[in-house]
């Protein structure tokens, strides 16, 4: 067994690595392990990756504070300025900009890769920091001093705090006998990448319609991924078509704002679920990220909640850290779930709101689609939505 360590975070994605990049920059130890290969290399030519994330600014300033953002190109992250809703016949609407906030932007719509391989990147710079990959844990040992991990090799690393990191299907949560309360939506998403006619955008727009939400996310140049929802059969059926004819159900079925699409680039689909563990914390261990939480994607709230975690994790142990306490000690895990939390909750309700008035009953759509007039007209609640959707 190695030296006890300040830290050994499980799963490397996103939100693990950001807690370890948060952690290693003020020098904590920190072990980051990773079930399987460490993020490749991105050349700027290659095509746009289907998994895209929008980074609020609380999201974009985290990975700024820990030195990931500038090792993300230009020319593969798009600002986008304004964000609008309508309701499935568009005669309501609701429009928010960030001029109205005295922003520049609300954030940027970048891939998940490439924002992994930017936060790698800044991990190999920390001295602090050890990645161990093609590794996962099959044991978890919580003990008065510190916690044990064991790996499938039978290695052993222990710790004063663990941070469970590694998704929906957490090994991490299931070792420290944390349970979950799920939902499925019977829903599908469909992701379908696109070359538009259209130069680069920077609106971001959403349609309610009863079978789901249709979306349109901006990326760098004459590129955008769209995002249908639908049940799960017919999604799969849009799925299965060739390039050309998932061009012509896209520009049928979309609003007329989408603009001409010159080309299919690329297509995948996946259920739509909701999963919350029943507790983020246990004794020298915590979750992050989806581990925690898994919400409705419709307002592309998942990563930043996630990163909102990772921040707010990393503000209490590297506090505790800093008093020369322990950083796995339960006042400092009790107060980041304290605050997390309930924040969680809040979106969760948010979404879960927002699903039932547009593909509920006709009466609840009705509701749904006046209250974007409604909001359309009140600035003042605009823009607390907005200040609270930007986590700023």
């Amino acid at each position: 067994m190695d030296e006890t360590q300040d830290a050994i975070i499980i799963g490397g994605g996103m939100v693990g690595a950001a807690v370890a990049a948060a952690l290693g920059q003020v020098g904590m130890t920190v072990t980051l392990i990773e079930g399987g290969a460490p993020p490749a290399p991105i050349a700027d030519g290659e095509p746009f990756d289907l998994r895209v994330s929008s980074l609020n600014l609380a999201s974009q300033r985290l990975l700024e504070s820990v030195g990931a953002w500038p090792f993300i190109p230009e020319t593969r992250r798009c600002p986008f300025r304004h964000i609008e809703a309508s309701d499935a016949a568009e005669r309501r609407h609701i429009r928010f900009s960030a001029a109205d906030l005295g922003l520049a932007d609300f954030g940027h719509f970048v891939e998940n890769r490439m924002i992994r391989r930017a936060l790698w990147q800044r991990l190999a710079e920390l001295p602090s920091v050890t990645t161990l990959c093609h590794a996962s844990p099959t044991a978890l040992i919580r003990g008065g001093q510190h916690a044990l991990v064991e790996l499938e090799d039978g290695r052993l690393q222990a710790a004063r705090l663990v941070v469970g990191a590694d998704g929906a299907g957490s090994r991490t949560r299931k070792l420290a006998g944390i349970a979950t309360r799920d939902a499925d939506y019977r829903q599908r998403a469909l992701i379908v990448n696109v070359r538009t006619c259209r130069p680069q955008q920077d609106v971001s727009w959403q349609r309610f319609t009863p079978t789901g939400p249709q979306a349109m996310l901006p990326l760098p140049g004459p590129h955008a991924s769209l995002v249908w929802y639908d049940t799960d059969a017919t999604t799969r059926e849009r799925e299965a078509l060739d390039d050309e004819s998932l061009r012509q159900a896209v520009e049928a079925a979309f609003p007329a704002r989408l603009g001409g699409i010159d080309a299919v680039l690329g297509r995948a689909s996946f259920a739509i679920r909701r999963r919350h563990a029943e507790r983020y914390t246990r004794r020298r261990l915590a979750l992050v990220g989806d581990a925690a939480h898994v919400i409705h994607p419709l307002a592309g709230q998942g990563l930043n909640l996630g990163l909102q975690d990772a921040a707010e994790l990393a503000r209490q142990v590297t506090a505790a850290h800093a008093a020369g306490e322990d950083p796995g000690s339960r006042q400092a895990l009790a107060a980041y779930a304290r605050i997390r939390r309930p924040q969680t909750l809040a979106m969760m309700a948010a979404m879960e709101t927002f699903h039932r008035l547009f593909t509920g009953p006709a009466p609840l759509r009705q509701a749904g689609s006046a209250g974007l007039g409604v909001g359309e007209r009140l600035g003042i609640a605009k823009q607390g939505v907005m200040r609270r959707a930007l986590g700023i």
